[in-house]
């Protein structure tokens, strides 16, 4: 897999940018290094292109991978500083699943040289070409919505409490976006009765903290979806129900509340 191949972009001319880090499942060639490709590729955010798939309709940008996040999490500080101090998450290069298994081999694991160069020849040019989408339309509008696209699994312990929220919107705590499109992103996310909150457990990764800034212009918010909204998500996962299929009518109630989002960041967008 080359430089040239594993960038996705989808360009409209809305001033809507969506971003999907971990939609990816290539593997890079480092199968065998690997426990096995089903772990490698488990924790994807399984799906979610094609959840957001109405987006180009509104002209939205759409910017993705072929990498799966167990080779290059693209939405981690690149300096390996954890996002989340204190509490448990993965890194730039991770070495072990949601769950706390080993991704690797024993004595497979990257060492700094190798993550050094996945993050040359995978995150650096990943980054470039987000920043200049992002400089392409905020040539044509004077504010421009990065809405950065994951989702996770309603369970696991070792990350949250609880079952999560079916929407969690992150904004780094305000930081990455005005509060108006904070409350446009949420009301129909509590109109849904699904259950929503906002900077949670999820305040947002290194795409919404780096790249929003709302006095130059663009405005960057994250929102984590809770998988059983969209997906008929298994209570105990193994190769033989993970990942679920796609299903269109199962995700439609979800479906049509992230359309009402994404409308109601545009109207922000273009106010």
């Amino acid at each position: 897999m080359s430089e040239a191949d594993f960038v996705t972009v989808e360009r409209g001319t809305a001033p809507l940018i969506l971003t999907f880090p971990h939609a990816g499942t290539g593997l890079a060639g480092l199968d065998e290094r690997f426990v096995s490709p089903w772990r490698a590729r488990r924790d994807a955010d399984w799906h979610v292109d094609r959840l957001y798939a109405f987006a180009r309709s509104l002209g939205a940008t759409l910017i993705g991978t072929t990498v799966s996040r167990s080779v290059i999490d693209l939405n981690r500080d690149p300096s390996g500083v954890s996002l989340y101090p204190g509490q448990t998450t993965t890194g730039l290069c991770p070495t072990d699943t949601f769950d706390g298994e080993p991704l690797y081999s024993p004595g497979a694991e990257p060492a700094a040289a190798e993550i050094d160069e996945r993050r040359a020849r995978w995150f650096d040019p990943w980054h470039a070409a987000l920043d200049g989408e992002i400089a392409r339309l905020r040539a044509l509008h004077p504010r421009v919505v990065l809405y950065d696209c994951h989702s996770i699994r309603s369970t696991i312990p070792r990350l949250f409490d609880g079952r999560l929220p079916q929407f969690n919107i992150g904004t780094n705590g305000g930081a990455a976006c005005d509060p108006a499109l904070t409350a446009a992103v949420a009301a129909p996310c509590a109109a849904s009765n699904l259950g929503h909150v906002v900077d949670g457990r999820f305040r947002g990764g290194w795409i919404t903290r780096s790249r929003g800034r709302p006095e130059t212009g663009v405005h960057a918010i994250q929102m984590e979806l809770a998988m059983r909204g969209y997906l008929r998500e298994p209570v105990a996962i193994d190769p033989t129900n993970w990942p679920p299929s796609f299903d269109e009518s199962w995700a439609e109630p979800v479906a049509d509340t992230l359309r009402s989002v994404l409308v109601a960041a545009l109207a922000f967008a273009r106010g």
